[in-house]
């Protein structure tokens, strides 16, 4: 049977890799984002290898999350595959100095719109017996760094949730599992930093980081287990990171 992946955050980054990658697989895909152009760019290119449905809302806006899936089209009503991608740090400030709209950002992306969709989408996979959820967390969910402090919360429940959601739906077959990246080379550093490059490109340099689709790869390896294996809990970094503040640059 062939099965269907339902991406968010589809549009950059992980979860674009993510869904060139699953194609590759003969995956269908349902790519959800808010930029509808890279949307369709994306629809195009990978219509070519399986079917494609595209989504435009925002995860943070509950009822944009229900009825975009509930009017889901007939051929892709039935979801396998959850990837829960969509995700942003906003700021690298100290707590004290920390912006209400980024915490407000950050909290409302990475946990509440994971806990939208995953509402909308669990009860299907419940009434099949079946189903895998793959939650993308990150290394600033199992520690905490300077200045992370909002950021790393928000990412250490979705560790919390990752948990939880194996816990409930272990009665329904469901694997639940998350992979943690380190330092990815995405637009995430621009997205934190605010549109500044010049920071953003120095984040990355003078040593090799993951790339995204290193990350997809691992996402493909995780969904194509037999099933009765589930990889529970994943963290990937780059070799020249140890953690969070240790990272080799003399590579």
């Amino acid at each position: 049977m062939t099965k269907t992946a339902f991406i968010t955050g589809a549009t950059s980054g992980i979860g674009k890799a993510t869904a060139e990658t699953l194609s590759d697989h003969g995956i269908n895909l349902i790519l959800c984002g808010r930029r509808k152009e890279r949307l369709e760019a994306l629809k195009k290119d990978l219509s070519k290898k399986v079917h494609v449905h595209t989504l435009q809302f925002d995860v943070r806006n509950n009822e944009e999350v229900k009825k975009a899936i509930i009017n889901l089209p007939d051929d892709f009503r039935q979801i396998n595959i959850l990837i829960n991608n969509a995700g942003n740090a906003h700021g690298l400030d100290p707590i004290q100095d920390g912006s209400i709209d980024d915490w407000d950002a950050m909290m409302d992306i990475n946990v509440k719109g994971l806990l939208y969709v995953s509402k909308a989408i669990i009860p299907q996979m419940i009434k099949r017996n079946s189903g895998h959820i793959i939650n993308i967390g990150s290394t600033a969910g199992k520690e905490v760094y300077p200045n992370g402090n909002v950021y790393c919360a928000s990412k250490h429940a979705v560790d919390a949730l990752n948990q939880g959601m194996r816990i409930d739906l272990n009665q329904y077959n469901i694997r639940v599992g998350a992979v943690n990246p380190g330092m990815v080379e995405t637009e995430f550093s621009e997205v934190r930093f605010k549109g500044d490059e010049d920071r953003a490109k120095n984040v990355y340099q003078g040593f090799t980081p993951l790339s995204a689709k290193d990350v997809a790869e691992v996402i493909a390896f995780m969904v194509s287990r037999p099933p009765h294996v589930n990889i529970a809990d994943l963290t990937m970094m780059c070799t020249d990171q140890a953690s969070s503040t240790i990272v080799n640059k003399s590579s």
